[in-house]
C-alpha cells in the first residue's frame, strides 16, 4: 500500500494514514487502501485498533480537495457513498478502534475520528467542518455524527459557522474524550499516539467476546428506542454465557475472591 501503513504491537494494531505531504488528505486511493487493510486485520489476534496520521502537522486535513473540485453531481455523491461506506465500515468493525488524534481533524478528518469509538486529542489538535466555507456540506457522515456525539443545536453551530475549534474546546463539548499534552520537551503527536496505545493495551487485555459485544450493542442500541435497545443488550449479555472467556473469568475472580476472605483477618477489641 502506498498511503496506508500497519503494524501490530502485541494483541493491538496501529493503522497510520501516511500522506504527510498532503495533510495526509483523503482521496480515493487512500479511501480504498484503508478498507483494504481494515479488511486484512487479523481479528483471531488482534483485539484493539488505533488510527493515525503521519506527521506533526494533521491526523487528516480533510477530502482531497484537488480531486473533488471538477467531480459532477453524481460523481460526488459516489465519491461521498466511498467514504461513507469506508467510515461505516470502520464504525462497526467488531474490535474498538481508537482516534490518535494530532494536528489537523478538518472536514473528512473530522468524519473519521467520529467513526471511531474513542478519540484522544494532542493539545495541537484542531477541529472543524469547514465544508460550507467550500459550498458544499460535510459528505462523509458529519452531520448526523457529530449532532449524535455533542448536540444538534452544537453541531449545528460548528457546521453552519464553518469555525474550526481547539482541543480544550472539543473537550469540553463532548467530541473527544481526553486531551493528552507531552511532557516539557516531547512530542505532541507522541504523547497521544503512547497514551492511545495504552488505552488500546488495556482494552485488549479484557475478555474480547465481552468486548466485541459492548461495542454492538452500544451502537445497535444508538439505533432504536430504549425498549428495543435492551432487548438487543439481552441478547448479546446471554451470548457471552457458556463461552470460554465467561467461564474462565468468572472463575478467575471467584477464586481471587476466596483468596482475599481466606486472608481477612478479624479485628478483635481488646
Amino acid at each position: 500500500m502506498e498511503y496506508i501503513l500497519y503494524e501490530e504491537d502485541g494483541a493491538v494494531g496501529v493503522i497510520t494514514i501516511n500522506r504527510e505531504k498532503a495533510l495526509n488528505a483523503l482521496n480515493s486511493q487512500v479511501l480504498d487502501e484503508l478498507s483494504a487493510q481494515l479488511d486484512a486485520v487479523d481479528l483471531s489476534k488482534i483485539r484493539c485498533l488505533v488510527l493515525t496520521g503521519a506527521g506533526e502537522k494533521a491526523f487528516v486535513a480533510g477530502a482531497d480537495i484537488g480531486e473533488m473540485c471538477l467531480l459532477t453531481k453524481a460523481e460526488a455523491e459516489a465519491f461521498g457513498k466511498k467514504g461513507n461506506d469506508v467510515f461505516r465500515k470502520l464504525e462497526t468493525f467488531p474490535i474498538p478502534v481508537i482516534a490518535a488524534v494530532n494536528g489537523f481533524a478538518l472536514g473528512g478528518g473530522c468524519e473519521i475520528s467520529m467513526s471511531c469509538d474513542i478519540r484522544l486529542a494532542s493539545d495541537t489538535a484542531v477541529f472543524g467542518q469547514p465544508e460550507v466555507g467550500l459550498g458544499i456540506t460535510p459528505g462523509f457522515g458529519g452531520t448526523q455524527r457529530l449532532a449524535r456525539l455533542v448536540s444538534p443545536g452544537m453541531a449545528k453551530q460548528l457546521i453552519y459557522t464553518a469555525r474550526n475549534i481547539k482541543a480544550d474546546e472539543a473537550y469540553r463539548i463532548g467530541l473527544v474524550n481526553a486531551v493528552i499534552s507531552p511532557e516539557e520537551g516531547g512530542s505532541s503527536k507522541e504523547a497521544v499516539l503512547e497514551a492511545a496505545k495504552k488505552m488500546a493495551k488495556g482494552i485488549a487485555a479484557q475478555a474480547p467476546i465481552a468486548v466485541r459485544a459492548s461495542k454492538k450493542a452500544i451502537n445497535d442500541g444508538l439505533q432504536t428506542d430504549m425498549d428495543s435497545a435492551i432487548v438487543i443488550e439481552e441478547k448479546l449479555f446471554g451470548s457471552c454465557f457458556e463461552t470460554k472467556d465467561q467461564g474462565a473469568a468468572m472463575s478467575n475472580f471467584l477464586e481471587k475472591d476466596k483468596e482475599k476472605k481466606l486472608k481477612v483477618v478479624p479485628f478483635v477489641n481488646e
